[in-house]
């Protein structure tokens, strides 16, 4: 792969953002470039075998999670975290076939559990790791919970890199660049805690019947216009390099997963650079982890040669993101009363409250352990399966991690 290399960087305590870097050839030569970075396929694919890609779903139309799950590289791990409906029509039974059905065609390693699911709640209580939960043991509803189970399995597999993939992307093909362009960002890292954002090239939309290729989304807009503002302030000296505040298709190292706190709903994107600012940023003298500190943070954000095509969720989606952006950046320790003012401004209308409401913060995993967690629900949990590489139907599985090929249950799926 050929990517752009950034021009600038900018240093905000221990955490280093890189520029957007751009993908000039998805498949690469080899040659040396003095403008570019090349990164042979054999390393990038040896970086694929250490990745998990978790893919968070609820109720997304069967054919674009195929797509998607179709496109992932095969040497990644696969982890499908459902929290769709199991009344009248099963929709989870028919995620479950379908991961089934695939690695029964490709033989990849795929994991599926039901969000819902009550041992699961059990698993993550016996874990030491209650904060997904609700009053009834079982875990919340939210992507964020979802994406933070996956995670818990991916560590428990020893996978030293995690990313995450929308299930509603109706290009395919989009889906496996970028699994390929986070494996290039980690060729380049030089610290172990680092992170890659994805910058989609365009978000099309149908306007007066014809394809337009917005490059900007209205939230993404907002959330990295207040970011970079809130920088700019404590460094003296502005910035635009901030560009994906609200990036989904993001990844990290398991290391970084495990310094980082989490917050619910559409606020965790963006609080990943909250929860970084305010325990790593300028003037913090306690560090939650001293040898991040040491090491230093870098995100790479890269821009994606291609464009992204997903289910509209209408304005009320819109707003919600809108809301729990901006609350997060209102809340970080970092945030003077001036970018506070001027977030009131922005909400206008749309706040409910004298100030914006404080998001559920969710304490970092790293005190859990992934295994025994791993473990539990292989024992316990109906919607739980793992479908090993090379596993046979009927076979057990050979890892201590692993459950059989497919669990049965009297209970009702």
């Amino acid at each position: 792969m050929l990517l752009e290399l950034p021009r600038r960087t900018e240093i905000f305590g221990s955490v280093k953002i890189h520029e957007m870097q751009r993908v000039l050839k998805i498949d690469s030569g080899g040659f040396t470039n003095p403008r570019a970075k090349d990164i042979p396929f054999d390393v990038i694919k040896d970086v694929l075998k250490r990745f998990a890609i978790i893919v968070p779903v609820k109720d997304e139309k069967i054919h674009l999670l195929d797509g998607v799950l179709r496109a992932i590289p095969f040497d990644c791990t696969v982890i499908v975290v459902s929290n769709s409906k199991r009344e009248a029509h099963d929709w989870y039974k028919l995620e479950r076939n379908l991961v089934k059905n695939l690695h029964e065609l490709a033989q990849q390693e795929l994991i599926i559990v039901h969000q819902k699911d009550p041992d699961l709640g059990f698993a993550l209580y016996e874990a030491g790791y209650d904060s997904l939960l609700d009053e009834n043991s079982v875990v919340r509803d939210g992507k964020a919970e979802g994406m933070i189970i996956g995670m818990l399995l991916a560590k428990a597999l020893g996978k030293e890199y995690i990313g995450f993939a929308d299930a509603d992307n109706y290009v395919p093909g989009s889906v496996r660049e970028y699994v390929i362009d986070y494996a290039a960002g980690f060729c380049m890292a030089e610290s172990p805690y680092s992170m890659v954002r994805l910058h989609w090239r365009y978000k099309p939309k149908v306007v007066a019947d014809k394809l337009y290729f917005k490059k900007w989304g209205r939230v993404s807009e907002t959330t990295n216009k207040y970011l970079n503002l809130l920088m700019s302030l404590h460094t003296g000296f502005e910035t635009r390099i901030l560009i994906t505040g609200n990036a989904g298709e993001h990844a990290l190292t398991t290391k970084l997963a495990d310094v980082l706190s989490y917050s619910t709903g559409y606020s965790i994107e963006p609080y990943h650079f909250i929860c970084l600012f305010d325990n790593f940023g300028p003037g913090v003298t306690e560090f939650v982890d001293l040898d991040a500190a040491t090491a230093g943070i870098e995100i790479f954000q890269i821009e994606t040669l291609n464009p992204h095509i997903h289910e509209e969720k209408g304005e009320i989606h819109i707003r919600n993101m809108l809301l729990d952006s901006l609350q997060t950046i209102y809340h970080s320790r970092l945030c003077t009363e001036y970018v506070r003012d001027k977030i009131l401004e922005e909400l206008g209308d749309m706040l409910e409250w004298e100030e914006p409401r404080q998001n559920r913060i969710m304490p970092s995993f790293a005190g859990v352990d992934a295994l025994q967690f791993e473990e539990q629900l292989a024992t316990t949990a109906e919607s739980y399966a793992r479908f090993q590489r090379g596993a046979l139907e009927g076979e057990e599985a050979s890892s201590s991690l692993s459950t059989s090929f497919e669990k049965e249950s009297t209970r009702t799926i």
